[in-house]
């Protein structure tokens, strides 16, 4: 709960506390097995620094730990963002976002530089790794797409898979596929689809709901790349399809773009932003408001859990065959890159990070360096560079 009430940053931001918290600190996990969720998260549709400390959860206590993991990670932005739905009328959300938390997104970019030096120290291991890890950065900082993602990742593995000559430890034991997760995601995902078709086209009383629910599990179905590529899909969906459709918006863009900066203002999942975007487009009624709340929160989510807890397993398994162990290497130089890269459009997306900002770049530093030098704990940092805007 500490660790879901603190982690400000969005994904890569998320990794460095991740790192500090339950590798560090708690020993749930060690810094190579951190690597290798990472690795595999990022190569799945959904939210992956979600999906990660499920898995962490899932390494202590099997799927129930991880589950209930995952819940605790959820809720408490969830209940933020819904809560935010019923007082953005009344509140300017540019006080909020950019005085209180105004040093966030440059100490998030702290964390991400932290976190990019550790896991440098035990996964880059040969010239071809410093290699893809440079080509990563340089292609997360210049493609702005959510696809680079995956792909950059696929193609360290395919490299390292054809340099690496070492062989995995060998490993004979049974393995059964779980089909019934896999089933559960596709059964939800057509009848999602039938019942949403059907409530638009008779009219149903409650047609907006089934609507909603149908668009958020596709949105958690097929988007890669994080929260951030939510973004132009819910625009799209829920402004300019639903205008073309119905005449109007569901959501108007000035309340969509708010919900983007307070999101960004919150810890928790960037993915919390569809509870939001849930009660916004059923805000006709509280009740109606809380039921959209709740059905962009378990739309998006459910989708990628279920597929995690369906291939991690396969996924362990498959690691003891040659291809997939060399590929490890270059999978994980690839995330490393990406962290740098995504380091690089943060700090261009801070006020004045088109050039040299140096009280951005002194937050960035200070807070890498306290991170690496020092004991203190994450959530502490994170206070005190709030407590420091609320001063400044």
């Amino acid at each position: 709960m500490k660790y879901s009430l603190t982690a400000f940053g969005g994904p890569q931001g998320h990794i460095g506390m991740m790192m500090r918290s339950f590798v560090e600190k708690r020993r749930d996990i060690t810094e190579t097995e951190l690597m290798d969720y990472l690795s595999f998260c990022q190569m799945l549709p959904g939210p992956s620094s979600s999906q990660t400390v499920a898995l962490i959860g899932y390494k202590r206590g099997g799927i129930v730990l991880g589950v209930l993991t995952l819940l605790v990670w959820i809720i408490p932005a969830a209940l933020i963002m819904g809560a935010l739905t019923f007082v953005v009328k009344y509140v300017d959300a540019a006080i909020l976002h950019d005085n209180i938390f105004k040093f966030i997104q440059p100490m998030a970019v702290g964390f991400i530089v932290y976190a990019a030096i550790r896991t440098m120290k035990i996964s880059i291991k040969s010239p071809v790794g410093i290699g893809i890890m440079l080509l990563a950065t340089v292609l997360t900082a210049i493609v702005k797409s959510p696809w680079v993602f995956p792909l950059t990742i696929l193609i360290g593995g395919l490299i390292t898979n054809f340099s690496n000559k070492e062989f995995p430890p060998h490993d004979t034991k049974a393995f059964e596929i779980k089909w019934k997760r896999l089933g559960w995601f596709a059964l939800i995902f057509v009848v999602a689809g039938v019942l949403s078709e059907l409530a638009r086209t008779q009219n149903w009383e409650h047609a907006r709901a089934f609507n909603l629910f149908e668009n958020f599990y596709r949105f958690g179905s097929i988007v890669f790349g994080g929260g951030h590529a939510l973004i132009p899909m819910m625009s799209t969906q829920f402004i300019d399809h639903s205008t073309a459709l119905y005449g109007t918006a569901l959501i108007s863009e000035e309340n969509l773009l708010t919900g983007v900066g307070l999101v960004h203002a919150i810890p928790g999942p960037v993915f919390s932003l569809c509870t939001y975007v849930g009660g916004m487009c059923m805000d006709t009624s509280p009740v109606n408001q809380v039921l959209g709340c709740f059905i962009g929160t378990v739309g998006v989510f459910l989708p990628g859990a279920l597929i995690l807890f369906f291939l991690f397993p396969l996924y362990q398994n498959l690691k003891q065959y040659r291809v997939i162990f060399r590929a490890l290497e270059g999978v994980h130089a690839a995330v490393i890159g990406i962290l740098w890269g995504s380091a690089i459009v943060l700090y261009q997306t801070l006020p004045g990070g088109d050039g040299i900002d140096w009280g951005s770049l002194l937050v960035i530093a200070s807070t890498a360096l306290v991170l690496n030098f020092t004991k203190i704990p994450a959530p502490f940092i994170v206070i005190f560079w709030l407590v420091l805007g609320i001063a400044f």
